[in-house]
């Protein structure tokens, strides 16, 4: 009997390059019904993260999709020589109205958060900072057309926010920052994998 293959709704962080693959890719996301919104943003990775990653660009396509499966078939279709990053939301901690519009994706891997009451803590936290209007947890996969060294460890511990603010993405990210110390003050691992500042709607 083959494998099941579940579907989840997310984000996808594909590369910018100004490339065919590139051009072609934003336009069917524009065209697609499994995307609900579609960004361009800048990208940040941490120090952290910079190891695993090292054919990080700056540029990226960001879209929120429904169906996790569509977005491997496209990123089949149109894979780049620079890693694109899928984060497919397993279980949807919280989402509420905030003032402001969204304009910046904070993502972040949890190193030691096997138990559920870590993950509840680190939902708790999140509650609490109230310019995140969305936080949800689930898995990394990764597409790329030149195979990686190094494997990312912790792809099935991921956490991505949503912020919404008036303020610069640069103070925005320092709240960011404020956050990530708040959890990590209670013992609990969590590091930036890396920021999103999103800089134009395209869809």
């Amino acid at each position: 009997m083959s494998e099941l293959q579940l579907s989840y709704s997310g984000y996808v962080c594909a590369p910018y390059l100004h490339t065919h693959e590139s051009v072609e890719l934003k336009e069917s996301w524009i065209n697609s019904k499994n995307i609900e919104k579609l960004f361009f943003v800048t990208g940040t990775f941490s120090i952290e993260s910079k190891p695993y990653f090292s054919d990080s660009t700056n540029h990226y396509l960001l879209a929120k999709f429904k169906d996790s499966e569509q977005i491997s078939k496209d990123l089949s279709k149109y894979n780049q020589e620079k890693t694109t990053f899928v984060f497919n939301i397993t279980d949807d901690l919280f989402q509420r109205e905030v003032q402001g519009d969204t304009n910046f994706v904070s993502v972040y891997y949890v190193e030691y958060g096997e138990h559920d009451e870590d993950l509840q803590e680190i939902a708790n936290l999140l509650l609490k900072r109230e310019k995140i209007e969305k936080a949800g947890l689930g898995h990394m996969n990764t597409f790329c057309s030149i195979p990686s060294k190094f494997t990312f460890p912790y792809s099935e511990n991921i956490v991505v926010i949503e912020v919404a603010s008036e303020k610069s993405h640069q103070s925005v990210k320092k709240y960011c920052d404020q956050t990530r110390r708040d959890v990590n003050r209670k013992g609990l691992i969590m590091t930036n994998l890396m920021s999103l500042s999103l800089l134009d709607q395209l869809k």
